[in-house]
Order: C-alpha cells, then sequence, then structure tokens
C-alpha cells in the first residue's frame, strides 16, 4: 500500500529532489528502467495508456521547463530548435486538417512527446560524459533484466507461443506486446558494446570493458530466443556501422568470432535449436515466399500508400489509419495477428498500423510529415557520424538501430518513450560543444 507524501522521511526526500535537480539525466535514466515495470495483460496500443516510463519522462520535461522558468536556459542551437519545431509543425497540420481532429488530439499529444520533447528534456538532462554513462549503463541494466527473465522463459517453456510451443522470449512485456523485450535487449547489447569499445586504450577501465563485453555476449541469447527477425537485422546492422566506425579491424575479427560463437552455440550444442536457424533462414524468403506475417506487412504497407495518395500534402491526420484501414486495404489481409501465453491464452490482435514508421508518417501526416521527419533523422544522423566518439559511438549505434527498425515497424507499445530517449542522445551527440549546457559560471560543460 502506498504511503501519503508526508509519511516519507523528509530529509531523505530534501536530499533526493536537490540531486534529481542538479543532475536531470537521473530522470532519463528512470524513464529507461521503469520500462521493466509489468503493466499488466492490457491492450498496450490503446489511443490512450500511461506507463510509469512515461510518467518519468513527463518529469523530466517539466523539470527541463521549470529550469527555463528559472532562467537556466539549456543551450540548444537553432538548428536543432528548427527540426523539432518541423515535427510540432506537420503534426499540428495532420491534426488540424485530420478526418477526424478528435481521434487525432491525442495521436498529436504523443507525437510531441515521443518526438520532440522528451528528446528535448534528455539533450539538456546530458551536460557531462557522467550524464551519458549513467543514461547508457540504464538501457544495460534494463536489458539484462528482460534478458534473464526472457532466457528463463525459454529454458523453462513458459514464454508466449511459438510455431505452437510456448518458447518465446517476452521478458516482463508478455505475449500482447511482442517486441518489447527484444527492443529492449537490442538496446542494451548495443549500448554495452559501445561502453566497452569506449574504454579500449590507455586511460581505459579494463574492469568496465570487460564487463560490458560480457553483458553484450549474455544478451545475444535472449535476443536469439526472441524470435524476432527485425531485431536481428537492426541489431546487426547497428553493430557493424558501431564497430567500422570505431575500428574496422575489430570489426572484421567480430564478424569471424560472432560467426564462429553461432555456429558452436545453435549448431553444436543447440541453444535455440531449429526455431533460431528457421528463423534464419526464413529472412531470405520474405520477397520470394514470405510468410503471413511478412505478406500482411506489404499488404498493410501498400493500404498506407493508398491512403496517401488521397491525402497527399498533410495526410489524413494522426491515428487515422485504424480508421481507413479497410476501406483501403486488400481482401488478403489478415484481421489481426495472433497471440498466446499461459496468462492471456490465445488472442488476436488487430493490425491497426502500417508497421513501418515511414508509411504511418507518409499516410497519416503526408508530404509535409515525412519531409520534417526525414530532415531530423538525417540530420541527426550526419551529426552522430561525425561526432562519433566516446558516448557518441552508443548514440551513432542506438539510433542506427531506430532508422532501420523503422522499416518494418512503428511507435507503439510500452517501450516507444525508449525512442525518445534515443532520439535525445543523438540530439546530444550530432550537437557536439555547441549545443552542451553552460555550467553557472559560464563554462561549457566537459565535452565528452
Amino acid at each position: 500500500m502506498a504511503l501519503p507524501l508526508t509519511a516519507l522521511p523528509r530529509p531523505s526526500l530534501r536530499r533526493a529532489l536537490p540531486a534529481v535537480a542538479d543532475r536531470p539525466s537521473l530522470l532519463a535514466a528512470a524513464t529507461v528502467l521503469l520500462v521493466c515495470v509489468p503493466t499488466g495483460e492490457k491492450d498496450v496500443t490503446a489511443a490512450v495508456h500511461i506507463t510509469a516510463a512515461d510518467l518519468a519522462s513527463l518529469a523530466l520535461v517539466a523539470l527541463t521547463a521549470l529550469n527555463l522558468l528559472r532562467g537556466r536556459l539549456p543551450a540548444v542551437d537553432r538548428t536543432t530548435c528548427l527540426l523539432f519545431g518541423g515535427i510540432v509543425v506537420a503534426a499540428a497540420v495532420a491534426t488540424v486538417g485530420s478526418i477526424d481532429p478528435a481521434t487525432s488530439v491525442t495521436g498529436f499529444v504523443r507525437l510531441t512527446q515521443v518526438f520532440v520533447l522528451v528528446p528535448a528534456g534528455v539533450l539538456c538532462s546530458l551536460r557531462d560524459r557522467t550524464d551519458q554513462r549513467l543514461v547508457l549503463g540504464s538501457f544495460v541494466l534494463a536489458a539484462l533484466v528482460q534478458g534473464v527473465v526472457g532466457a528463463n522463459q525459454y529454458l523453462t517453456r513458459t514464454g508466449a507461443s511459438y510455431t505452437g510451443q510456448p518458447i518465446r522470449a517476452v521478458g516482463t512485456f508478455g505475449a500482447l506486446d511482442i517486441m518489447a523485450m527484444s527492443t529492449v535487449v537490442s538496446y542494451g547489447l548495443l549500448a554495452a558494446l559501445a561502453l566497452a569499445l569506449g574504454e579500449r586504450g590507455t586511460g581505459g577501465n579494463a574492469r568496465l570493458r570487460r564487463a560490458m563485453f560480457a553483458a553484450a555476449a549474455f544478451l545475444a541469447f535472449p535476443l536469439a530466443v526472441s524470435f524476432s527477425r527485425g531485431s536481428w537485422i537492426a541489431t546487426c546492422l547497428a553493430a557493424t556501422v558501431l564497430l567500422l566506425r570505431a575500428d574496422a579491424r575489430l570489426a572484421v575479427r567480430s564478424a569471424v568470432l560472432g560467426l564462429a560463437a553461432v555456429v558452436v552455440l545453435v549448431g553444436g550444442l543447440g541453444l535455440g535449436g531449429s526455431g533460431v536457424t528457421k528463423r534464419i533462414s526464413s529472412i531470405g524468403s520474405v520477397s520470394a515466399a514470405p510468410d503471413q506475417s511478412v505478406s500482411d506487412r506489404y499488404d498493410l504497407w501498400a493500404t498506407a500508400g493508398r491512403i496517401w495518395q488521397d491525402h497527399p500534402v498533410h495526410g489524413a491526420g494522426p491515428k487515422a489509419f485504424q480508421q481507413l484501414r479497410d476501406s483501403h486495404a486488400p481482401l488478403r489481409l489478415s484481421s489481426g495477428s495472433d497471440a498466446a501465453d499461459a496468462t492471456i491464452g490465445f488472442q488476436r490482435e488487430p493490425l491497426l498500423s502500417p508497421h513501418n514508421m515511414y508509411f504511418l508518417v507518409l499516410s497519416e501526416q503526408g508530404l509535409i510529415g515525412i519531409v520534417a521527419y526525414a530532415a531530423l533523422f538525417l540530420a541527426l544522423l550526419i551529426g552522430c557520424l561525425r561526432r562519433s566518439r566516446g558516448p557518441g559511438l552508443a548514440a551513432l549505434a542506438l539510433l542506427t538501430w531506430v532508422l532501420v527498425d523503422f522499416l518494418y515497424a512503428d511507435i507503439g507499445g510500452t517501450t516507444t518513450v525508449l525512442t525518445s530517449v534515443v532520439l535525445g542522445l543523438a540530439a546530444r551527440a550530432a550537437a557536439g560543444d555547441a549545443g552542451r549546457p553552460e555550467r553557472p559560471g559560464g563554462e561549457r560543460a566537459m565535452t565528452p
């Protein structure tokens, strides 16, 4: 039973609040960690679904706003303001011109939270290398928690249903949010790998480097038994970009060692069994002989294209895809996807989005929206590539994962707020010293 605020130890509370005010990155880290809090077997795609992580992210936004009112202005450069402002304008125009403005308002609020407010809050909270390591460490810790739960689900056959067997690792998220665990584990694996690479050379922390390499190696197993082809592809591409940017020779050695590990673990010891190998082999058949899930994605993309053709400039409005889907979709599109585990039994979840962020933006926000999002993503990617050193390596890898994942997924579900944190990390790395907040004495914070 929760205690009233007055019953909490006042000295502890007085010490905690200034600590958060002095280091707001604690709220960014809390946002990541609170994603692990189970939400129960709820429909996580509902129009209004507020999680503990959402509350922490809003607290971060509120603290950033308070710093603005108190005159502690975060030094955000003009380009970043214009990029974030473009997202707000595109969403606002789409909402005003929506086929259902009342419904689109909730979508406008969500888009502003995910792509503007929380990333800006994270950007302003990352004042030095310690802040960045704190947030990246929270990604690793959250991934380890979910990885342990997911690995146990596979080994004890208590996970979600996959090919009729309860072996799919879903962590604490349940079968109704089937992609969440693989997303968290992927982020943690990349963050751990980037932190380990950042500790190479003289002056690096050897213990931290070994611990992060060990964490990344462990997380490969729960990622494998999540049976998420999309997460596998995004993680492999992001890790490749990360290793090539850090050390091309290391990338080649890592590829050879990784291939050898897969052969030994899967082929020799049988970890992951035939399920992983069959899932990997199915990646090559997504164009020639796609399975039902891939075929449905193609049909959803075509549906989004038809909606955009009817509303080319500003789109049909946020949250409009689910209303227009049936009138634009081909007849062969499935009514929903199957979800099953020991808790919920068997359910069919409706396909309410095109499962492609770019097609979702195009259909709901039109050309104005796709230009605004493309400008933001491209600017962040170029900025991260230019300044990919130290914690910037992690930002580059995580941003690459998001941009690849958006090719076959979109926002929605418990882990959506993690996308905001990644965008904030990328914005900080891309801004460099030009966007670094100033200390009270007028000096720039330490360059990472």
